[in-house]
């Protein structure tokens, strides 16, 4: 039987968390090794944030685990020793579902490195089932390959997600559009996509929803935007609020879009970096929210004022954005949430 059939869904990102899992960084998979320790520092302000809304668990390899140990003398950072090959953790960590009585599972999704970019990616696709394992959550084995930073649900029945990443042929090259919008359904138990064409540019994980858009509850989605026509983020954006106003969720609500601007176009190695306010992460009664100083200052503020304004019963807690960015992403991106037991409100609001 599929979680569909057996009333398992996918719960909201703002509905209550048990705890946030992380994984420490692997200096061998980075693009830029020489930044190790910059990036670290980047992990451990994370952690450390997170760690005042809710317990985290940080995966760790055994080389680093005495290192850890040492670093976090807080009761609500916990150390789990599972080898890793890299510390992107929404993308080969568990979906977790959660059932009627309060009954939990976790969906093992195939990983292969965002289309076999990185090698080796044994390891990582290892790391769900031995979360599982070690909290005792049901496993559940899904034949898709499928990255958690892919989609986006209301926790009501849509899903949001993009065409350039989902339908990519170095994932799943033998499914069709339909093939994964029926797994995708039996797996998650939701009633409707939402697709996207694109996500930002330069985002080498091939357009990951979470830096482009996100639900803010039910019927309202979050979309960062581009008002300068000369960068390609303009057509990208524009496209996707398009889409969005023309759109209705599973429940038959039209959808209201919340724009959020864009930081300035930066550069690392020239390289243009994936700046994104969308990934930010809710944590219980919270938003972890990258921010990028120096000539993103500007649009920093709007982007506190516009998430403070739509969740005005969260505190905005920032972390500095450029930390972990040059990696190829950001806050959202390093974690997984395990959801509380039971239920514990529908809005992100």
């Amino acid at each position: 039987m599929t979680p569909r059939e057996e009333h398992y869904s996918m719960p909201a990102e703002w509905e209550k968390h048990e705890r946030t899992f992380i994984s420490w960084p692997v200096r061998d998979s980075m693009c830029y090794p020489q930044e190790y320790d910059a990036v670290c520092r980047g992990y451990e302000e994370i952690i450390r944030a997170i760690a005042e809304f809710e317990p985290v668990t940080v995966i760790t390899n055994e080389d680093d685990y005495d290192c850890l140990s040492r670093l976090f003398n807080d009761e609500n950072i916990q150390l789990l020793l599972i080898e890793h090959d890299d510390a992107w953790l929404r993308d080969n960590g568990p979906t977790f579902l959660r059932g009627n009585q309060g009954t939990r599972a976790g969906i093992n999704w195939q990983f292969n490195a965002w289309g076999e970019k990185y090698s080796p990616w044994n390891r990582d696709n290892n790391v769900a089932p031995k979360i599982l394992q070690a909290f005792n959550i049901r496993q559940i084995d899904a034949p898709l390959v499928m990255e958690g930073g892919s989609l986006h649900v209301d926790g009501e029945g849509t899903l949001l997600t993009t065409e350039e990443c989902l339908l990519n042929p170095n994932r799943n090259p033998e499914y069709t559009r339909e093939d994964i919008e029926k797994a995708l359904k039996e797996y998650l138990n939701i009633q409707k996509i939402i697709w996207l064409e694109n996500g930002l540019c330069g985002d080498e994980t091939d357009g990951h929803v979470d830096n482009i858009a996100c639900f803010a509850a039910p019927g309202k989605i979050l979309l960062q935007v581009c008002d300068d026509p000369e960068d390609e983020n303009y057509v990208i954006t524009r496209k996707c609020l398009e889409v969005l106003t023309g759109e209705s969720d599973a429940k038959g609500r039209k959808i209201t879009v919340i724009p959020i601007k864009q930081p300035p176009k930066m550069a690392y190695n020239g390289k243009r970096l994936t700046l994104s306010y969308l990934n930010f992460y809710m944590v219980n009664d919270g938003i972890i929210l990258p921010v990028f100083g120096g000539s993103a200052s500007q649009t920093d503020e709007l982007a506190i004022r516009v998430l403070q304004e739509t969740f005005p019963n969260r505190k905005i807690r920032t972390v500095n954005g450029m930390g972990i960015v040059r990696e190829g992403g950001n806050v959202h991106c390093t974690t997984q949430q395990m959801p509380a037991a039971q239920t514990a409100g529908k809005e992100g609001l």
